[in-house]
């Protein structure tokens, strides 16, 4: 037997072995096998179901938007259309006076929701704290504007207008600890769009900007009122800007857990550019479509497989899509409904 030969042999016995063992490759997986995820050691379950889904599949949702009297309205619609229930349920604190006084009625549905096994999200469409509240979806209100002087005074603490914001949190935090008491993990979404100048919060680049008042509303909630139940989703809109904005709007790595993007420009549409702006900056993260009207087609998702979740924006679902293409995508095999969660009860 010459060298060759059995250096031949040798080699067989090696790959031979390495076969039997199930590992051709050291501590590398087998080439049918992903690696495992990334899944943070974090308390929230809500938060690792995120991870362990993310590049695989993707949660349903659906927002309620007022009257926060029925909270499940636009839920129940998309029951109606697809015999299928999202497996997110997102809901408003809103700034209208009616709303206002049904928060606790919001929260309730929040609550039931998450017993049945739905992540929760919750926003706040908050009035200007410069101005009155209740208030209305108008220059007044909502779609007001503060001046460079008063945006500085709500920016630093212990001002009237800064206090005035503290309040305002406290109100809404009331709902928030009775969700946390009732051992609710909220996606939380404040100051939301932030990229988006038409309302009084957002719009402001810059470190002392819109960014500033999310790190002061996220302290206040977190440290000054001592809630523990928030996941925090940093939310930016799809405008052309949005490469430098998803940097421009960052509030900091520490200050948020999920990165959403609201896609409105359906002309555009779903595109990989906005898919790898918002993934430039989401790291290991979770990212999602906090709003859309247009509904991504499962092949988008496919395509696109990071986003954790989408949430449609009500009335505007069912204008914006046929129920065929709403009933496919909630049927897709990518898609998950309520009845595919894992449910959160111990």
């Amino acid at each position: 037997m010459n060298r060759l030969q059995y250096s031949k042999i040798i080699m067989g016995l090696v790959f031979f072995l390495s076969a039997c063992s199930g590992n051709s490759g050291g501590d590398a997986p087998a080439p049918d096998e992903k690696p495992d995820k990334f899944i943070p050691d974090t308390p929230f379950k809500t938060l690792r179901y995120l991870y362990s889904i993310s590049g695989d599949k993707t949660v349903a949702g659906m927002h309620n938007r007022e009257p926060n009297a029925t909270p499940a309205r636009w839920t129940e619609q998309i029951k109606t259309v697809t015999g299928k229930y999202p497996g997110l349920w997102s809901g408003d604190f809103l700034f209208q006076a009616e709303n206002i006084n049904n928060r606790q009625t919001m929260v309730n549905e929040a609550l039931a929701q998450w017993r049945k096994g739905a992540i929760i999200n919750i926003m706040w469409h908050a009035c200007n704290p410069a101005l009155s509240q209740p208030c209305g979806w108008d220059n007044n209100g909502v779609l007001s504007s503060l001046s460079d002087e008063q945006w500085a005074e709500l920016i630093t603490d212990g001002t009237s207008l800064n206090n005035r914001w503290k309040a305002m949190m406290d109100e809404v935090s009331v709902y928030l600890q009775f969700l946390e008491d009732n051992g609710v993990e909220v996606l939380w979404r404040p100051l939301h769009e932030m990229n988006q100048g038409a309302f009084w919060w957002g719009g402001r680049p810059g470190p002392n900007g819109t960014r500033k008042l999310w790190q002061i509303t996220y302290d206040y909630m977190t440290q000054t009122k001592g809630l523990s139940n928030l996941i925090w989703v940093w939310d930016i809109q799809d405008f052309g800007s949005l490469a430098n904005d998803v940097n421009t709007y960052n509030p900091g790595d520490a200050y948020w857990d999920v990165v959403a993007l609201d896609v409105y420009d359906d002309g555009s549409g779903f595109t990989m550019a906005k898919y790898n702006a918002v993934a430039s900056v989401a790291g290991n993260k979770p990212m999602a479509i906090g709003e859309c009207q247009k509904l991504p087609s499962a092949a988008q998702l496919a395509a696109q497989p990071r986003w954790t979740f989408f949430m449609g924006w009500s009335e505007l679902v069912f204008e914006k899509n046929s129920e065929t293409e709403i009933l496919h995508l909630h049927l897709s095999p990518r898609v998950i409904t309520l009845d595919e969660m894992p449910g959160w009860q111990q």
